[in-house]
């Protein structure tokens, strides 16, 4: 069992590392077994959908060449403080009930 993520799906985030160096955005999804994130709008991937079959219940997919997001590393990201909009490493607290608590380092506040 690896480390526990501390980015959490609707933190908005900085890419520290890759070809979208610098960007920000929203997680949109995680995966902690394989540590990584998908933040929306960055990492964009193009893959070759095929056609469904259109039901009343549900909606078909038209085929084609789709683009999505793709994963990125969780050491690649940094949470970005939303009080002052600047990167910071996230530690985790024990709080005054007994609860794990995610805070900024830098700056010691309570995330969320």
């Amino acid at each position: 069992m690896g480390k526990a993520m501390r980015i959490r799906r609707d933190d908005t985030v900085l890419v520290t590392a890759g070809k979208d160096r610098g960007k920000t955005g929203r997680v949109i999804r995680t995966e902690p077994g394989r540590r990584r994130v998908y933040v929306e709008g960055l990492n964009m991937v193009k893959r070759h959908q095929r056609p469904r079959s259109v039901r009343e219940a549900q909606k078909g997919q038209t085929g084609g060449i789709i683009e999505k997001e793709g994963p990125i590393d969780v050491s690649n990201v940094m949470l970005v403080d939303a009080t002052d909009n600047k990167p910071t490493r996230v530690g985790v607290r024990v709080g005054d009930d007994g609860s794990r608590q995610r805070y900024a380092k830098r700056t010691g506040r309570t995330i969320e």
